[in-house]
């Protein structure tokens, strides 16, 4: 069985920086492999994906070195099932508020006795359908699993979710905790980034490894020297934007 190489780097503190995927499309995906960078986050959540397309994407990125990790639209125990048949080792699940939620969603990703993931693994791109033998034994201990705090009760419960065994990371999520903070729209607000500060220390503090998300460049750099090992530094669809769209005004201001 393959050794996760994300999940070694994750847990030995390197940084590691990435980008958001959601145009949900192989092309894309194969293109973004091709640029350098540490991970690409498939996005599932707020892009038009479906396991399809996923797969696909998958398959596109997997003869590179970037990482695939893969948010679903919500942390249930079917949708991850699904996820890690197809072969996604890597998953990012947002809106984890308890220790008894992030408990539940790591039982989804481990074999009976010790999860409830399903018994199919002859069926899955996972196990090369049946061809690694060991599959159901390992699987779990290369699976990783960061989960997202978006909001203050969460941050609140921040020590009793990274206790939970399974968890290798913390996330926030900038736009939803400033949201829920009052402040929706303004993640740079004084109150949010004292938060999230005190967050990736406390996260540390646990021992989990920290992400988080950013398009600011400076404001990246300084995630990484606080010791954030997971950081989002662009999305695909916004770098396509800006360059068409700068393209376009330098043509028509000519």
């Amino acid at each position: 069985m393959n050794k996760n190489a994300f999940k070694q780097r994750l847990l030995r503190g390197e940084p590691m920086t990435g980008v958001w995927l959601g145009l949900a499309s192989p092309y894309v995906a194969e293109l973004a492999a091709t640029a350098g960078f540490d991970w690409l986050l498939l996005d599932g959540e707020h892009a038009p994906n479906d396991l399809a397309s996923l797969l696909g994407q998958l398959q596109a990125i997997a003869p590179y070195a970037s990482a695939p990790v893969v948010r679903p639209p919500v942390g249930d125990t079917v949708l991850i099932k699904q996820y890690l048949d197809i072969g996604v080792q890597n998953l990012l699940i947002s809106m984890v508020e308890t220790a008894e939620q992030a408990a539940e969603v790591v039982a989804a990703t481990r074999y009976p006795p010790e999860g409830v993931r399903g018994m199919g693994s002859v069926l899955a791109r996972a196990s090369r359908w049946g061809q690694v033998e060991d599959y159901l034994d390992h699987a779990g201990e290369e699976i990783c699993l960061i989960l997202q705090l978006e909001s203050p009760g969460a941050l609140a419960n921040l020590e009793a979710i990274a206790a939970v065994e399974g968890v290798d990371g913390l996330f926030i999520g900038p736009a939803d905790l400033s949201a829920a903070m009052g402040h929706r729209g303004n993640p740079g607000h004084p109150e949010v980034r004292a938060a999230i500060d005190d967050a990736i220390r406390r996260i540390r503090a646990a021992g989990k490894a920290a992400g988080i998300i950013t398009l600011d460049e400076a404001e990246a750099h300084g995630y990484l020297e606080a010791g954030c090992g997971f950081v989002g530094v662009g999305v695909d669809a916004l770098v396509l934007a800006e360059g068409l769209r700068g393209l376009a005004e330098r043509f028509r201001s000519a």
